[in-house]
């Protein structure tokens, strides 16, 4: 055991964050994310963490490691489909309140991927988390920054 590191965060998921460099992107799947697929597309990591939700596991890693600061968006979630146009996705708001409890750009961190854009840059990630989520469009994107 250690001191201090969220229990949220499972060995497995901090050995990634301990791996994980500058510039390395994490990927939070909402339940409905085909997560192992695009890992294994990908070749990049996978970890469960069903029966969490996306909230609280991104919480728990912004309290391990720095979002980007060298890049103007370290943090992209999946736009709306035009199918979905005008549908309210309130764990927006959620997320941008996390973000900026952890990074002084708050909102302003935040850029957005078209659906199948993000699916590819999943696949180009270093780990994807599979979650239990169950908010649609709850996917999000976090690229690591440097640890000082």
């Amino acid at each position: 055991m250690l001191n201090n590191v969220p229990k949220i965060l499972s060995p497995e998921l901090l050995k990634v964050l301990c791996e994980m460099g500058h510039g390395d992107v994490i990927v939070l799947g909402d339940g409905n994310f085909p997560a192992d697929r695009f890992a294994r597309e990908g070749g990049c990591k996978l970890v469960r963490c069903d029966g969490h939700g996306v909230p609280e596991l991104l919480e728990a890693i912004l309290t391990m490691i720095p979002l980007d600061a060298y890049v103007e968006h370290p943090v992209h979630i999946m736009e709306v489909a035009e199918s979905d146009k005008g549908l309210d996705v309130p764990i927006w708001d959620t997320y941008k309140s996390i973000v900026a409890k952890h990074d002084a750009r708050g909102a302003d961190a935040f850029g957005s991927y078209e659906r199948f854009e993000f699916y590819d840059n999943a696949k180009k990630s270093y780990c994807i988390v599979q979650t239990g989520e169950e908010a649609i469009y709850a996917n999000i994107a976090l690229q690591k920054g440097v640890i000082k």
